[in-house]
């Protein structure tokens, strides 16, 4: 099975998959409350524990962090700690699922699982979109206002990943035969 990682300091996503390519779980783990990089770590590495209990994962892909600067969005300090939380989320999913994390860029994976967007198109809202559409198990809450509760995004970002995770495991075995 594998397991897609979104990760982030304030909600990271978590899905799983199964060798058909089922989804079999979507869930969020929410550390907006939680003070404390390491204590966030900690509150992440238990709900994990938890999945390796549940499932047989074998191969686990998390969302490659920022890796530069783009003006208007995260500062340097920023794209540093999650740089920094991404490594040691990575460590963890390592030492739990005996495996190596395999990061996966998010731009190749949107491209991988088939989603198309223009230039200017808010991605995060069209991933949503896609995902509702494509994963029948799939389901989010809304707040009264209409709009994704917090959390919602992440989700589907990791459905994403880990579906970028099985084609490329896809692509493996058939290179093999």
């Amino acid at each position: 099975m594998i397991l897609g990682l979104d990760v982030s300091t304030s909600i990271t996503g978590a899905s799983v998959i199964d060798e058909s390519g089922c989804l079999l779980f979507c869930g969020k783990y929410d550390t907006r409350k939680i003070k404390g990089f390491y204590l966030k770590a900690d509150f992440v590495e238990e709900n994990l524990k938890q999945l390796k209990k549940d499932y047989d994962i074998t191969h686990v892909y998390i969302e490659q962090p920022l890796g530069m600067f783009k003006s208007g969005f995260s500062s340097a300090k920023t794209i540093q700690l999650l740089n920094r939380y991404n490594g040691v989320i990575s460590w963890i999913c390592r030492k739990i699922f005996k495996t190596d994390p395999e990061l996966v860029n998010a731009m190749s994976a949107r491209k991988l699982a088939g989603i198309k967007f223009n230039k200017g198109d808010k991605a995060k809202e069209i991933v949503l979109k896609f995902v509702l559409d494509n994963e029948p198990l799939f389901d989010i809450k809304y707040t009264r206002n209409g709009t994704p509760k917090p959390g919602e995004f992440d989700r589907a970002d990791s459905v994403i990943i880990a579906r970028a995770g099985y084609l490329l495991c896809q692509e493996e075995e058939n290179s093999k035969s």
